[in-house]
């Protein structure tokens, strides 16, 4: 049946599928901060290539520079800075740089779960989606010492199966949907799961703006001071606001010499303010979970 034949409980069904709950902004966050900053990083490297089946060398070698420079340059920038984040990592990429995963945690941050070759996870079926994010669970842990207690999905792509994973592996939070600017509970067929969302938006993330496939004639370019000035715009609402602010980046896309001032100035502009705290997903999510709604 095309979707204009559909009876209401078909569409209603598929809305409610997965769902936003309760609000879980919290009247203040921790040590009373009036704004929370969560600092992502998806190290996809090589797998944006890969997870297609595709074997360009210039592609993959793109991918290596967010291993060789992007994640380097970029823990430089937050150990300066004195502030915590999560990188979320498919576990072929920490299969190939083990030791990339164990420097990120040695410098207090989190590792968190970003599939297992960057799949769609749409495109994938029910049971094996399953087995590759145990897979993938099994997998970080055991090359960073701590199981994942998060998932962003790859590219963001939230099957019809996947929270029904996410509960079996108990995660406390996700952060692949976009029902908020703050943290929220998912509900699945109008049910509390319990599990944390930190909502993520395309327009808090790097790649819309610079990714480009010159074989699609894919060519989207945005200035970076153009860029900073949107993070900028969006920290300030969620400061006003008393809410969260959750920024995505990648270190093959910012890692770059001209654009990581993006990172440097953003950190810089939000330390500005007092009251403002840093937190890895995981802190943000169990305070939130804690304290919100």
């Amino acid at each position: 049946m095309e979707p204009w034949e559909w009876e209401e409980e078909t569409w209603r069904g598929k809305v409610n599928k997965v769902r936003a709950g309760r609000s879980l902004k919290p009247k203040a966050w921790k040590d009373g901060a009036r704004c929370a900053v969560a600092l992502s990083f998806d190290s996809d490297h090589e797998t944006n290539e890969l997870r297609d089946g595709g074997e360009s060398i210039g592609r993959m070698s793109q991918g290596q520079y967010g291993n060789r420079v992007g994640v380097p340059r970029i823990l430089d920038v937050l150990e300066k800075a004195g502030v915590p984040a999560t990188f979320f990592v498919p576990a072929v990429c920490a299969l190939l740089y083990p030791d990339e995963q164990r420097d990120v945690v040695a410098r207090g941050h989190e590792v968190g779960l970003h599939g297992w070759i960057h799949e769609v996870n749409t495109k994938v079926p029910p049971e094996k989606e399953r087995e590759l994010h145990l897979r993938a669970a099994d997998t970080l842990e055991k090359i960073t010492g701590i199981r994942p207690v998060g998932m962003r999905t790859p590219s963001w792509d939230f099957s019809s199966v996947t929270l029904e994973i996410e509960r079996e592996l108990g995660l406390l939070y996700d952060s692949s949907l976009m029902a908020d600017d703050d943290p929220y509970e998912i509900l699945e067929d109008g049910e509390a799961t319990g599990i944390v969302e930190l909502p993520v938006e395309w327009i808090r993330d790097d790649a819309v703006y610079f990714n480009m496939n010159r074989f699609t004639a894919h060519r989207p370019y945005t200035p970076p001071p153009a860029v900073l000035d949107i993070f900028r715009r969006e920290f300030d609402r969620a400061y006003a606001e008393g809410g969260l602010f959750l920024l995505t980046m990648h270190p093959h896309v910012t890692g770059y010499r001209s654009r990581i001032f993006i990172l440097e100035e953003l950190i810089r502009h939000i330390q500005g303010h007092d009251d403002v705290w840093f937190g890895t997903h995981a802190d943000i999510a169990g305070y939130a979970k804690a304290h919100g709604g």
